[in-house]
């Protein structure tokens, strides 16, 4: 009897393929965005453990608080037994990072595995080699760099060169930046405090750093794979209370005979089941190709917000298509646990009756509203108390639900308010009718609010950081033309040539160091008014710039002032000194800390800086851009002028921000996917309310066009009703999540017109997902109509 109960429930999807569809395409849809989400965080991290290992970083290691070791002292430890290899870092291009290493040396997962199995004899012997990823690779066009291999397997942005070959290019002769230590050391090995105890044993996890870094992002693109995992399930949710009330007979039918309700419900798990693999299925594929488009811009996201080297290419693993199936498994058993408990807590006969199924309905309301105000509750006890990074998600996620949830009451009460102005009868039963069906409209409206408040709250906070930062860009970006010298002696020539014919030369000079157990970025400044007047602060001391010329204080950026909870006055621990804190000043799209100093003090306490980088003030960019390069001889590659500089770190920014719009764009697709199997679903279920109102004279015509302006009223209500929460949406990602996760605080601007763009969209979508159902309305027979008065409700 299981086999032909299973057969006669199948049958229901075979003559309405329709309903099928939807319930496999809302299911796939909503497993392809958040398994493509999975693919991108896990093709992210999978990186950052290829990038450890391949860099050797994770590994052990000595280093100096000054961050240079002398040559003498990595001799004097292989002599006294210590297995350790020498290691230099620094950077040559466009932003490249140069890894100069002894393959002879160096444990084999550290990059000379890969440097020992190109061409070892050309790696080692002069001109010497450079190894580079084949994108990195392309970058690399300087003439005066040696021949360059392009190798796969190499972590973007990076290039190893032998140790001697690299102090070479980064003008370093007898300077190591740190020893990596060999896995098996001599037990009898003398202490280092004996050796060189200026050396500290350091044990960096690079994979650990850069996930903690990049939390906030991966944590940022799950919560989007969720909102829109929780927007498809909506629709699934109403592909299956669809199916469930047109099977009432057959569930009665089929309980008269015998059936057992335990075995009936099973059944249905059975077929669901069934269903949710398929889907899950088509969902994983679907997923890898959302994510396979989008994984680049991932990727330059990384690299743009937090400096982060990310592969642009997707591997299949099965870690994320593995969880694809299961998450589709279980949200299919969220969206109808619901109906099988309704249907197996009901009597035998009562399935038939759809009144039973309207008083269930009316006890899952109250449990709605009151989940709704537990939840909002939570919300705000959690912005009260809480803190840290998944606090504030919890904040979120319990606010988003809260609205959802409260949505459908909300819109009862503006449906009764309406309902009293009514002057027609007509105006009369169309408010009541549109209240009566908001019950089966919810969830759609749900899913649309959802998708209308993220749209909003991203929106918002990406236009908010567009405006800042362009604005930020004018103040940071003040010297009309930016340019790189080959090394020490050009740039001391430069300085001379210049002299005469620029109105300033600002160096800009800076060591990489370790501050406070984290990596941060050192920087020397001339005392000019270009700083004074431009440089953006937030908080300091009386007379800041005259005590930072004096060397008195430094300028700390605010990521490392929240980060360390510094203000000004505070003493902060430097390699080699310590320092007052000056004050604070604004540095948006940085993740990392940042240290200004005077000039002065600056070549006193790091000598061997970097001493290569100038902006120029001038009244003439071009003309001096011009005799730069025609008459000094610069390498234009090397020089740049604000425009560019500002053209290209906007182009930075949008690429940023393209993986955000594009899961908006589908999250608000699945919505306004789930309002259209909503309207089919009661198009097919309100024949028994729009027959009475036909036969007593309305034209089906004018039903299908109360039926598109109810899609359009109540789209229009939920819009307005998603204003507010996303806003609350948008301060949250700006005064809690992005302080936690970048260590910054932006400050709210709002955009009416694109508030009204997104209505305008939502209220496209509603249009054209309510025509459908309109149009069948008004072509269908009137014999179909009649035939409502003759059937059993």
């Amino acid at each position: 009897m299981r086999r032909t109960a299973l057969l006669a429930l199948l049958s229901h999807w075979r003559t309405r393929p329709l309903q099928l569809l939807t319930l496999v395409l809302g299911l796939a849809l909503a497993t392809a965005l958040w398994s493509g989400v999975q693919a991108m965080n896990a093709e992210a991290r999978a990186s950052y453990d290829r990038a450890a290992s391949v860099i050797g970083s994770a590994r052990p290691s000595l280093v100096s608080p000054s961050g240079a070791i002398d040559e003498a002292t990595y001799v004097a430890l292989r002599r006294a037994g210590w297995q350790v290899s020498p290691m230099i870092e620094g950077w040559i291009g466009d932003g490249i990072r140069l890894i100069g290493l002894d393959p002879l040396t160096a444990p084999p997962d550290s990059g000379a595995g890969i440097a020992l199995s190109d061409d070892p004899l050309a790696f080692l012997t002069a001109p010497g080699r450079l190894l580079a990823a084949p994108e990195t690779a392309a970058r690399l066009t300087d003439a005066t760099l040696p021949p360059v291999t392009a190798v796969e397997g190499i972590p973007p942005g990076v290039a190893y060169a032998d140790i001697g070959i690299a102090q070479r290019l980064l003008e370093q002769p007898g300077t190591l930046t740190s020893l990596i230590l060999i896995d098996t050391q001599p037990l009898t090995r003398p202490p280092l405090t004996d050796i060189a105890p200026g050396l500290t044993e350091q044990t960096p996890d690079t994979a650990t750093d850069l996930a903690r870094l990049t939390d906030s992002f991966h944590l940022n693109l799950t919560a989007f794979g969720l909102l829109s995992f929780a927007v498809g399930l909506f629709i699934v949710h109403g592909a299956v209370g669809l199916a469930f009330e047109q099977r009432r007979p057959l569930f009665r039918t089929l309980r008269a005979l015998g059936l057992p309700n335990r075995t009936l419900v099973t059944l249905l798990a059975a077929e669901l089941l069934i269903f949710a693999l398929i889907s899950g299925a088509l969902g994983i594929v679907l997923g890898y190709l959302i994510a396979a488009t989008l994984i680049p811009d991932v990727a330059a996201t990384l690299r743009g917000l937090y400096g982060v080297p990310v592969d642009g290419t997707l591997t299949l693993r099965p870690t994320w298509w593995l969880m694809g199936l299961g998450i589709a498994t279980l949200g299919t058993a969220i969206a109808a646990a619901g109906v099988l408990w309704k249907l197996a807590k009901l009597p035998v006969l009562a399935p038939a009756r759809p009144r039973a199924w309207a008083r269930a309905n009316a006890s899952t309301a109250r449990m709605q509203a009151l989940a709704a105000l537990a939840l909002a509750v939570i919300s705000v006890a959690t912005a009260t108390f809480g803190s840290g990074l998944l606090a504030g998600f919890a904040m979120l996620g319990a606010l988003l639900i809260a609205a959802a949830l409260a949505l459908p009451p909300v819109l009862g009460l503006i449906l009764s308010a309406a309902a009293r102005t009514a002057r027609s009868a007509e105006a009369e039963w169309f408010w009541a009718d549109t209240r009566q069906q908001l019950p089966g409209l919810s969830l759609a409206l749900m899913a649309l609010l959802l998708a209308l408040a993220a749209n909003i709250g991203v929106g918002t906070m990406v236009s908010s950081f567009r405006l800042t930062f362009t604005g930020y860009l004018d103040q940071r970006l003040a010297s009309e033309l930016y340019i790189r010298t080959a090394d020490a002696a050009e740039a001391q020539r430069l300085e001379t040539w210049l002299a005469p014919r620029a109105d300033a030369v600002l160096p800009i000079w800076n060591i990489d160091a370790d501050v406070l157990g984290a990596p941060a970025t050192l920087y020397g400044v001339v005392d000019h008014p270009t700083y004074r007047d431009n440089w953006p602060v937030l908080d300091a001391l009386p007379g800041v710039w005259d005590s930072l010329a004096a060397g008195d204080t430094v300028l700390i950026n605010e990521q490392l002032a929240r980060r360390e909870n510094l203000s000004p006055g505070d003493q902060i621990p430097l390699p080699g000194w310590t320092a007052t804190v000056g004050g604070v000043y604004s540095d948006y799209g940085n993740p990392t800390g940042q240290i200004m100093m005077g000039q002065d003090t600056f070549i006193a306490r790091y000598p061997s800086a970097d001493r290569t980088r100038f902006g120029i003030r001038t009244s003439e960019p071009e003309a001096l851009r011009t005799a730069l390069i025609n008459d000094f001889g610069a390498n234009p590659s090397n020089l740049t002028d604000q425009a560019a500089l500002k053209r290209l770190s906007l182009q930075v920014f949008e690429r940023t921000f393209t993986v955000t719009g594009a899961l908006n764009v589908l999250t608000l697709t699945v919505a306004g996917f789930a309002i259209l199997t909503s309207l089919l679903t009661l198009s097919a279920m309100r024949l028994p309310q729009l027959a009475p109102v036909w036969a007593i004279g309305q034209t089906r015509k004018r039903l299908a066009q109360l039926e598109v302006v109810r899609a359009l009223a109540l789209a229009l209500l939920t819009t307005l009703l998603s204003i507010p929460v996303g806003l609350v949406l948008a301060w949250v990602l700006l005064a809690v999540i992005n302080v936690e996760a970048f260590g910054w605080r932006l400050p709210m601007f709002v955009f009416p017109a694109d508030w009204a763009r997104l209505t305008a969209l939502a209220l496209l979508a509603a249009g054209l997902a309510g025509l459908w159902p309109a149009l069948r309305l008004a072509r269908m027979a009137p014999a179909r109509l009649v035939q409502v008065f003759s059937h059993e409700r």
